[in-house]
């Protein structure tokens, strides 16, 4: 599935609603780091065309980024129908992602 950046932020009701396997990727469009880990996700996502991708722009005030307790950026939450299955903060590695996003797929 291709990148969906949000223009306006889910709720947690809204992600905890949906079905199906979800990467949210909290960051911002300026962290270096957040840039830096964009080939490792790219990659990482290629092997799982059934994970939606979601970029949350995430900051001061932004309620989904509170609710999940994302201190750094780029925080990656692997979420299906409500759970969290696994969470990656500043991943460098598409190996650990491709990872993370298998346990996704495979979440009851």
């Amino acid at each position: 599935m291709p990148v969906s950046p949000v223009t306006a932020e889910p709720t947690r009701a809204e992600v905890d609603a949906w079905p199906e396997p979800t990467l949210l990727e909290f960051g911002a469009s300026w962290c270096g780091h957040c840039q830096a880990a964009q080939a490792a996700i790219a990659e990482a996502l290629i092997s799982q065309p059934g994970v939606r991708h979601i970029k949350i722009e995430d900051g001061k005030g932004r309620r989904l980024g509170r609710s999940f307790k994302v201190t750094l950026w780029p925080t990656l939450v692997c979420v299906r129908g409500g759970r969290e299955v696994a969470r990656l903060v500043r991943p460098t590695q598409a190996a650990a992602i491709s990872e993370a996003l298998a346990r996704l797929l495979t979440a009851d």
